[in-house]
């Protein structure tokens, strides 16, 4: 199965998988519109690149593109210009696939 249909079924879950790491999860409560909690998840590992990338789309879900800007460079990427749906589409790819 494709890993982002597999990771969207996830979503009717109460909670994401028991053994998703930090990113996977904080992209998880991002898609459930719990940003705070998102949000607690990739500050748990900040330095982790994967992590790092997750921390910038959060902030830039929420219009913080300053903020945005500090985590992208953080996670040594450019600033994403992708619609935030797009997004978080490749990172959850990305991230379930490497």
């Amino acid at each position: 199965m494709n890993p982002l249909v597999a990771f969207r079924a996830t979503l009717a879950q109460p909670a994401p998988d028991a053994g998703a790491d930090l990113a996977i999860q904080g992209l998880w409560w991002a898609a459930k519109g719990d940003w705070d909690r998102a949000h607690q998840c990739v500050q748990q590992r900040e330095g982790v690149p994967r992590c790092d990338l997750v921390h910038a789309h959060l902030h830039r879900l929420e219009g913080d593109e300053g903020n945005a800007a500090y985590w992208y460079r953080r996670a040594g990427r450019a600033p994403s210009t992708l619609p935030l749906a797009a997004e978080w589409e490749s990172i959850v790819t990305e991230l379930l696939t490497t």
